[in-house]
């Protein structure tokens, strides 16, 4: 571990059994010789919230781009690229063959 870059993370996914890591803590993170020790130790548990909340922020932060700041109406910028790039059809017609 000491030859790994500061930054560097370690997930110790085994923690409640003793770890693979002998640094690691039980449901701690910890930095030893620059390197993050997750040590959760309940992680599965912890992806289900994550990931809704991950999902519902990109959901709405994409409908935002959509929306006119002012009036929070409906407002389609085709200029912009992650709608140009999403985009599927427009008044009927087929915009894009992705």
């Amino acid at each position: 571990m000491q030859a790994m870059k500061p930054g560097s993370v370690i997930v110790d996914m085994a923690v409640e059994a003793g770890g693979n890591c002998p640094l690691s803590e039980l449901d701690k993170t910890v930095v030893k010789h620059g390197v993050h020790l997750i040590g959760i130790s309940n992680l599965p548990g912890l992806v289900a919230a994550d990931s809704s909340t991950l999902y519902a922020r990109n959901l709405m932060n994409f409908l935002n781009l959509m929306l006119d700041p002012e009036s929070g109406e409906l407002k389609i910028d085709r200029s912009d690229e992650i709608i140009a790039g999403t985009l599927l059809c427009a008044g009927g017609e087929i915009v894009s063959k992705s």
